[in-house]
């Protein structure tokens, strides 16, 4: 067994593409446009898995684009994406001016949940040892739901 991928219905694909590929980092490897369904497909791939990805040997995210307007709730239902990242602070502090919410904070130095433009509950862990503990992040609350 394999795992492949993970996938998660937008709404509005140049909001999502931007979120996950200008802001976290995440790099578009493929993309299928299917006009009979009516959907398009867009994988992406951490920087770190981008060369693997492209032998399909590394797990992606697959944003699934209908065509047709639909309504999707729930996000949380989904559970979260996480992703290893090199420096928790310098990310959350580039989501934050781009006027993304950091729902969790990363107070201790390792790990942070912010949310897409679809409500998809996104877990940010630093690689390797957790960061001392810094400021605004040690004493800013939660906020919503993560």
């Amino acid at each position: 067994m394999q795992y492949l991928h993970t996938m998660v219905r937008v709404s509005d694909l140049d909001a999502s593409l931007h979120f996950y590929c200008d802001l976290l980092g995440l790099k578009e490897v493929r993309r299928k446009e299917n006009e009979n369904g009516r959907f398009t497909l867009v994988f992406l791939a951490a920087p770190e898995d981008e060369a693997r990805s492209a032998e399909l040997k590394a797990p992606e995210l697959e944003l699934t684009y209908n065509w047709d307007p639909e309504e999707y709730g729930g996000g949380r239902n989904f559970g979260h994406l996480a992703y290893r990242v090199d420096d928790i602070y310098a990310l959350c502090e580039r989501l934050q001016e781009a006027g993304v919410a950091i729902n969790r904070p990363p107070r201790d130095g390792h790990m942070a949940f912010v949310r897409s433009p679809d409500g998809i509950s996104i877990e940010l862990l630093q690689k390797g040892d957790p960061l001392a503990a810094k400021e605004p992040w040690a004493s800013m609350p939660n906020t919503g739901s993560w």
